[in-house]
């Protein structure tokens, strides 16, 4: 059981390593629209490009609350309830199994 345990313990960090990389690039790009950044530069559009599929439907569905986005907000609360349910959950799970 033990290759079980280190599989899903290798899975757990990882997916606590991208759930925390994706958060801190939402956190980039929200405080990049502040300042009107060149939307021809890499970074930028690289951001742009991980982060609005995601936040577009966020912010179709709430609509403008008097021209504030919260839909970053939204995400990365999400975020956090994934990283300590479930990321938690499955390290748990994987200690367990190794005895």
């Amino acid at each position: 059981m033990f290759i079980l345990s280190n599989f899903l313990h290798a899975i757990t960090y990882i997916t606590d390593l991208a759930l925390t990389f994706y958060m801190w690039a939402i956190i980039i790009s929200a405080l990049l629209s502040w300042v009107n950044p060149d939307p021809y530069n890499p970074i930028v559009r690289f951001l742009h490009s991980i982060t609005e599929p995601v936040l577009y439907p966020i912010r179709r569905r709430l609509g403008s609350l008097s021209g504030i986005d919260i839909s970053p907000m939204i995400v990365i609360i999400i975020i956090i309830f994934v990283k300590r349910f479930l990321i938690t959950s499955l390290f748990e799970m994987a200690m367990k199994l190794k005895g």
